[in-house]
């Protein structure tokens, strides 16, 4: 767990870690004052149980057996002042106290090992993050770019949203998806269109080869796993593999002309901030996600919206809007934008602003990942 002092007082900051660790010793003075201060009939000493079980739920095994050793002393101190330290009263208890001090310390170094695994997997999930769901540039031409992933659940640093770009001769494009489910299949969806987009987004010059090549490759993943379930009689699992979709949104912007063009395979629309204004881009003909190929043939539709100096779009996935407060009331994502569309933030600042607004209205646990990408059109460089 690092340095001895984080093993013996994981997951806290080193005030808060002083004071919990002060609570068993407080107890352990407390109870061993009193106990010898009481009449002879009474025995308190059993509650100095609670000091080495309390300590481990919060220390390591090493501080968990120190305060059990330090009540074992006290209640050996107790027994010679009040009887004897053979008194067969004391004896038990003492006996039972080391007893509980030992299977406490257990339980503690088993809860630092859990810690040391949940350690360990969160180092992999940001290692995995940082190769699949890499950070976008700040700038790509005339773009100013920001992007934001929030996991529903802590361990787990990326699920099934995804987001890139790329720069081609003329532009920029730009990918916001999110993969059907969660877990390892969500990322492996994702990591497939991810993998497709940065492989043709700059050598494809028209948006409909793109989505594709795009598209291809989530069918490719289906029928590997159809493949691995030895076909329709392999139950549920085939059945969830035939069921796999990535709901995607495409867009090509431009260096040199005031508009973006997007393809929309049923995600959930961008929305243009513009002169204190929330607009959403909504298409005419949206396809279905990617990976519903068979069940649904699709003509690739390419819309285009104007997309001018100092126009902001943001993109996002549904676990943005179906975020719920505690009266299950969606997330009103067009209204908190207009209500701050007086206030001019750039795409960093819009996104923190953003971010600590979702947060809080969803009492800090998501329901779902989500992304968020701002884009800002900057003035050209004459």
């Amino acid at each position: 767990m690092g340095s001895r002092r984080r093993a013996l007082v994981p997951r806290l900051s080193r005030r808060g870690g002083l004071l919990l660790l002060a609570a068993p010793f407080a107890l352990i003075a407390l109870v061993t004052v009193v106990d010898v201060l009481v009449p002879p009939e009474v025995h308190l000493g059993p509650f100095l149980i609670a000091a080495p079980a309390v300590t481990a739920s919060f220390a390591g095994p090493r501080m968990t057996a120190f305060v059990g050793a330090v009540a074992v002393l006290a209640q050996s101190v107790v027994a010679i002042v009040r009887t004897s330290f053979t008194d067969l009263n004391h004896t038990y208890q003492i006996v039972a106290l080391v007893l509980i001090s030992v299977i406490a310390t257990f339980f503690a170094h088993l809860r630092e090992r859990d810690e040391s695994r949940v350690t360990r997997l969160r180092s992999i999930a940001h290692a995995a993050q940082s190769v699949v769901l890499r950070p976008l540039p700040h700038r790509a031409g005339p773009l100013h770019i920001a992007s934001v992933y929030l996991a529903a659940e802590e361990e787990m640093q990326m699920g099934g949203d995804l987001y890139a770009a790329a720069r081609t001769v003329s532009g920029t494009r730009l990918l916001i998806g999110d993969a059907r489910g969660k877990g390892l299949d969500a990322i492996s969806e994702a990591s497939l269109v991810l993998g497709a987009f940065r492989v043709t987004a700059r050598r494809e010059r028209e948006l409909p080869e793109l989505v594709g090549h795009l598209e291809a490759g989530v069918g490719s993943e289906e029928e590997s796993r159809y493949e691995a379930g030895a076909g329709p009689e392999a139950g549920a699992d085939a059945d969830d593999a035939d069921e796999a979709f990535v709901t995607a949104l495409v867009l090509d912007i431009p260096d040199h002309e005031p508009v973006v063009r997007l393809v929309n395979r049923g995600h959930p629309p961008p929305l243009l901030i513009r002169a204190g204004r929330v607009i959403a881009l909504d298409t005419a003909e949206a396809g279905p996600p990617l990976g519903l190929a068979d069940i649904v043939a699709p003509e690739v539709t390419v819309e285009t919206f104007p997309f001018d100096v100092g126009d902001v779009l943001l993109l996002y996935t549904d676990g943005v809007v179906e975020a719920r407060d505690r009266t299950r009331a969606f997330y009103p994502l067009t209204e908190r934008l207009a209500a701050w569309a007086g206030q001019k933030d750039d795409p960093p600042a819009l996104l923190d602003r953003l971010r600590a607004d979702l947060q809080a209205y969803a009492g800090g646990h998501l329901g779902d990942d989500a992304a968020l990408v701002a884009i800002e059109r900057l003035a050209t460089e004459p």
